[in-house]
């Protein structure tokens, strides 16, 4: 799975600085444990060269021991003083055999050795008479230093590779904010909000997008806002010939029995015809009018309530109705649940159950036909405006785009699943605002 740009930043941003500090950590580790090993070197050569010169002075003596006694340093420090008499040692036991043979037989020199798990520094020096003088320097404290060193280096170096991708995280925010808002503006305009623009920007790199992004949605808005004037226009202007036309179609109608054979077919057909325009006509109206109009500001509905209303003035129909609140337009509501209503009696012989139900912080608007149902492939075209995706041509094919439209404006959804043991039931969610009824 491809990284989203600003994880892509903000995983450069860390690796980058983790790169960068980790090759400095290891190279002031370097450096700083290299130096304090030389200086301890230094040292420990420097002390090991004035005892020589001691030992020397007490060679063959009875009193060396008690001398090498008083130049041990420390506890885990020792001397040794390997001659042809046998070895003379003091402070830490340590048997000669434990001592390299290389630093032994070529002194002087210098070597790091560990005894008994504990590292030290031996530095050897030869004396007169074949002798050899070998001390041993604890290196313990260095070794702790040095082990501090590269703990505070490597939390360090892991500190800032998280101090890296915060940054990155921070900045790829900011830089990316431009793209969020107009992501967000152009997905609002594709949902119908054509009101939806981009802020000002200060940038001057930015501001020449935004202002043509504002430009063009406004130009959108103006040609959408023309069109839905000239559906309205057309519609207005048709309304009064197409009245003139059903009124009169009534009236043949009503005088069918005296048109036998092909005229009272021919009748039937124009009138049907001119019915089907008269609520095209209708829903075209209503189009433009959410077209060119904002929403009122919206009112607490009792959802239960609204249905009762709007069946009471159609035929009977089965009711499962919880209590719900739901804040929305009562006119939308009304054209929505009429519609669906309209839909289930020219298509599947009229609707069998409406209900109400609340789950959770939702409620659903659901109607439910026993009519053939509505294939899978055509559950999304049903709601495009003209499409009669299951119908038999006598609908204008406007009636679900308006319920689609309409619930879109609540801020719900709508759309179509299959019903047991057979038709199909549509169903509206949305947002709950009390169950109190």
């Amino acid at each position: 799975m491809r990284l989203t740009l600003r994880r892509r930043v903000t995983l450069s941003f860390g690796l980058g600085l983790l790169a960068v500090t980790s090759v400095l950590a290891f190279a002031t580790w370097n450096l700083a444990s290299g130096s304090m090993l030389r200086q301890r070197e230094a040292s420990a050569t420097r002390q090991a060269e004035v005892n020589v010169r001691l030992v020397e002075r007490s060679l063959g003596s009875p009193g060396l021991g008690e001398l090498l006694t008083g130049l041990v340093t420390g506890p885990d420090s020792a001397i040794l003083v390997l001659g042809p008499a046998g070895p003379v040692t003091a402070g830490r036991e340590v048997e000669p055999s434990q001592l390299p043979d290389g630093l032994v037989e070529h002194s002087p020199g210098s070597e790091r050795i560990t005894v008994d798990g504990l590292p030290m520094l031996a530095v050897a020096r030869p004396v007169a008479g074949g002798a050899v003088y070998v001390e041993l320097f604890g290196l313990q404290q260095l070794d702790r230093t040095s082990c501090l060193l590269s703990a505070v280096l490597i939390a360090g170096t892991i500190g800032s590779a998280l101090l890296g991708a915060a940054l990155g995280s921070w900045t790829s925010k900011r830089a990316l904010k431009p793209l969020t808002e107009l992501s967000s503006a152009a997905g609002r305009i594709a949902g119908g909000d054509l009101h939806a623009r981009l802020p000002d920007q200060a940038d001057p790199d930015l501001a020449a997008l935004a202002a043509k992004f504002n430009s063009t949605a406004q130009a959108l808005q103006r040609r959408a806002l023309r069109d839905a004037r000239f559906a309205s226009d057309v519609s207005h202007e048709l309304r009064s010939p197409l009245m003139t036309m059903v009124n009169a179609g009534e009236v043949l109608r009503r005088r069918r029995a005296h048109l036998p054979g092909t005229a009272g077919t021919a009748l039937e057909l124009l009138t049907s015809e001119v019915d089907r325009f008269a609520r095209m006509v209708a829903d075209l109206l209503e189009i433009s009018r959410a077209d060119q109009t904002d929403d009122p500001r919206p009112e607490e509905i009792a959802l239960d309530a609204l249905v009762r209303n709007v069946i009471a003035t159609r035929a009977p129909v089965a009711l499962e109705l919880e209590p719900a609140v739901v804040l929305g337009d009562r006119r939308r509501l009304d054209r929505v649940l009429a519609n669906m209503l309209d839909n289930a009696e020219r298509h599947a012989g009229g609707a069998v159950l409406v209900a109400v139900r609340v789950a959770g912080c939702r409620v659903r608007l659901e109607v439910e036909d026993a009519g053939p149902g509505v294939p899978e492939r055509l559950r999304e075209e049903i709601f495009e405006r003209f499409s009669r995706g299951r119908g038999d041509g006598t609908g204008s094919g406007l009636g679900l785009a308006l319920v689609r439209e309409h619930v879109r404006r609540l801020g719900g959804r709508v759309w179509v699943e299959d019903r047991s043991p057979g038709g199909s039931r549509f169903v509206v969610e949305m947002v709950l605002r009390s169950s109190d009824g």
